[in-house]
């Protein structure tokens, strides 16, 4: 690997930014339980001597800059590091961010630090990439299963997959069509869904009007969030199935409001309308919870998705232990990164359950998509019952944003992690200084 070429490559300055967009003003990104979100990230750029490595975590506003005083406790594990002795043992270098002997006190490896340590090791996969001249995707890819396993820490997992498990499996799957199936994505994209046509501040209006667009667009798949009001819920999803028809798939979505019997009995009032599964219908930290659910919502066919706001390796593999959800909902940006999120891959896939990333806010669907794309390439090997979210908005923002045709994703071609803001990006929504924020005076 290029890299390796040059042993004196090391990180001269890591950068960290507040970045938000005011998408609460337009009720954009609204449901039943975060109602006026302002998508925001945390901005990182890892300088080397000779390219840069581009990284976010993303937030709702507020509290932003609390993951930015995390992100600037980390970097001095980070800045001043050859390059190549990170990448090489990269499983080693994670568990060393994620295991300092005092920041590991506020986590561990959940909440405000591994928003932190998701924006730095998103910043050095980018980096990685650029250095190799290759979309993550095709990074990924191309790796021998040795060196992608090595990237992970097994710490907590073994019980589920071991080092020599996951090598196995890869070998198993890369040995059957893998040239094939990257044919197939760079012709035919992979499946997305859309979001955009149901959040819960809009307009039945605008609602109706989404949906048209959507499915002119080639859409078959909508999801819509519910669980502020029964009544209104019913409504709304009547509404949806009279534009998209049965022969279309719904989902929904409670964001977390409901408890678990409240959960059950709620969903059985909105069995009528066929979703194909209800998204965290509960505490996202309610594995046992979520089971019980998903046994009772199965009769209906509905079934359990969640995962966006699982703190990190170990829950999701008690949620799969558990067959507390069908969907798994990985997050490009909750958990530490590329590196954790490959292993929740590779327990979904030993245990058979098919993952679906979360995507949206601020470079989610930009990041998530090299992901899946690998996923499809050497893991799983199937599209079968499987879409990367889609949320229409923030992706002017990029220098390579998603690109998104007949309702599916389009590989990205360009090195990287598709996470490099354009240049006139942070001068404007850089909180709270930028010249967007002073136009609004918020």
């Amino acid at each position: 690997m290029n890299f390796l070429k040059d042993k004196s490559l090391s990180i001269t300055e890591i950068k960290a930014q507040d970045i938000r967009f005011p998408t609460s003003l337009k009720a954009d990104g609204s449901d039943a339980m975060h109602k006026d979100p302002d998508y925001s990230c945390v901005y990182v750029t890892i300088k080397t001597e000779k390219l840069s490595g581009y990284g976010m975590t993303f937030t709702l506003g507020r509290g932003n800059e609390i993951v930015l005083k995390a992100v600037n406790s980390l970097t001095f594990l980070v800045k001043n590091r050859l390059v190549h002795e990170i990448f090489s043992n990269f499983g080693n270098f994670w568990r060393e961010l994620t295991s300092e002997t005092q920041l590991r006190w506020i986590g561990p490896e959940k909440g405000v630090m591994h928003l932190a340590t998701a924006a730095i090791i998103n910043a050095l996969w980018d980096l990685w990439a650029r250095i190799e001249e290759k979309p993550v995707w095709k990074l990924l890819s191309d790796m021998e299963p040795e060196m992608l396993v090595s990237t992970i820490d097994f710490r907590y997992i073994t019980d589920v997959i071991t080092k020599d498990e996951a090598i196995d499996l890869l070998k198993s799957r890369q040995e059957n069509g893998k040239n094939e199936r990257i044919k197939e994505l760079l012709a035919n994209g992979y499946p997305a869904y859309t979001t955009q046509v149901g959040w819960i501040g809009y307009s039945d209006e605008k609602i109706k009007s989404l949906c048209k667009e959507y499915l002119a667009a080639g859409y078959t798949a909508f999801k819509i969030k519910v669980g502020q009001n029964l009544e209104n819920d019913i409504k709304r999803c009547q509404l949806v199935r009279d534009e998209i028809g049965y022969e279309k798939i719904l989902m929904v979505d409670a964001n977390q409001v409901w408890d678990v019997q409240e959960a059950i009995s709620w969903m059985s009032q909105l069995a009528n309308f066929k979703p194909l599964w209800i998204e965290e219908p509960t505490s996202p930290d309610d594995i046992l919870g979520h089971a019980t659910i998903a046994r009772a919502l199965e009769k209906f066919g509905i079934y359990v998705a969640t995962g966006e706001m699982c703190a990190n390796r170990v829950m999701f593999k008690q949620f799969l232990q558990a067959r507390a959800l069908e969907f798994c909902q990985i997050d490009s940006a909750r958990i530490g990164g590329v590196n954790e999120i490959l292993s929740v891959y590779l327990m979904a896939a030993k245990l058979g359950v098919k993952v679906c990333p979360h995507a949206g806010g601020v470079g989610l669907c930009e990041m998530v998509q090299h992901l899946q794309m690998w996923d499809f390439v050497s893991l799983s090997g199937t599209k079968e019952n499987r879409w990367i979210e889609f949320v229409d908005q923030q992706h002017e923002h990029f220098v390579e944003p998603a690109i998104v045709r007949k309702a599916c994703y389009m590989p990205p071609t360009k090195p990287g992690y598709s996470t490099k803001f354009k240049a006139d990006v942070i001068d404007k929504f850089e909180y709270p200084g930028g010249s967007e924020w002073q136009k609004i005076g918020k």
